[in-house]
């Protein structure tokens, strides 16, 4: 039996207002048509996610408070919080991978935001779908919780290892199978993903980046998720969490894409925060950290290796 705070009137009501947003945020990139989007506008729609996310964990104790008492209100707040929190650092990796995609690519950034919608549309589909078969089996299988430590502290270790390793996009496995069994056009045909060449269908290497950011987000959903069981065991609010964190992924790449080098540092931050949940999973039935020190130690962690790489970039030439 699942312990969640999630009615079927919840999920409606939540899955309409992501698809409303979704709506908001399609219609707008039509409106707009295919430009470069700026810091300016990609720091606005960053604070408009954040705030949307914020007011839904305000409104979430208010409702839980009126309904289940203030005790279980403060808990599930933080809870939601922390998971907030932690999915939303660890997202960051993911804006770093496809800044290198786009740049291996030669992506025009016109054509940038429209991959990254359909990126986030995937995400969404995505992690519901892991998030459910995993409130299932560790509602049969307590022991997985383990398993899901050992796996984190094992990634953040390697994260740290290969930190300041560059990566090899031209030896990735699933760019040598398209490219082995696609036929693939060398050049952008505007926003098309395919295109038919006297009468043979070819994809446009923005097509082949699409894949290669769901493929992307698949590797970093096995990592958070798994982060973000260690908080809380209920459904609704890993879900909640993830998917306010997913809306304000293709925000955040815009407003990171001409500064990821001054934030170099904070892949360190990101290791380290893997390890911490993996040691959290790990002592659970020795002693369970409390949310609101493990909220503590994320935010510290970040602001650490924010500062810290803000500190090192300082003065340093641009690439």
């Amino acid at each position: 039996m699942i312990d969640s705070i999630g009615t079927p009137t919840l999920y409606m009501a939540f899955t309409a207002l992501v698809a409303v947003m979704l709506a908001v945020d399609f219609f707008v990139l039509k409106h707009e048509g295919e430009h470069q989007v700026s810091t300016r506008e990609a720091a606005i729609w960053t604070l408009i996610w954040i705030s949307i996310a914020l007011a839904f964990g305000a409104w979430l104790w208010w409702y839980l408070e009126g309904t289940l008492g203030p005790e279980v209100a403060k808990a599930k707040s933080l809870e939601y919080l922390t998971g907030y929190l932690i999915e939303k650092s660890l997202a960051v990796d993911n804006v770093f991978v496809w800044i290198t995609l786009f740049g291996f690519f030669s992506v025009p950034p016109m054509f940038q935001k429209r991959v990254l919608l359909y990126g986030v549309l995937g995400a969404i589909v995505l992690r519901a779908i892991l998030i459910y078969v995993g409130a299932l089996l560790l509602a049969q299988f307590h022991w997985i919780l383990y398993l899901f430590g050992l796996f984190l502290l094992y990634t953040g270790i390697q994260m740290l290892l290969v930190a300041e390793k560059e990566s090899d996009l031209a030896d990735n496995r699933v760019l040598r199978w398209m490219r082995g069994h696609m036929k693939i056009t060398d050049e952008y045909h505007g926003h098309s993903f395919f295109v038919v060449k006297q009468g043979v269908r070819y994809a446009t290497p923005l097509f082949v980046v699409l894949v290669l950011v769901e493929v992307t987000d698949v590797i970093f959903a096995v990592d958070s998720i798994p982060a973000i069981f260690a908080v809380t065991g209920d459904p609704f609010i890993v879900f909640t969490s993830n998917i306010f964190a997913i809306l304000g992924l293709r925000a955040m790449y815009f407003l990171l894409a001409d500064m990821a080098q001054r934030f170099h540092l904070l892949k360190y931050g990101l290791a380290a925060i893997l390890i911490f949940i993996g040691a959290k999973m790990l002592l659970l039935d020795v002693y369970k950290i409390p949310t609101p020190i493990a909220l503590g130690v994320v935010g510290l962690i970040l602001a650490v290796s924010v500062i810290a790489s803000l500190m090192h970039s300082k003065g340093a030439p641009k690439a």
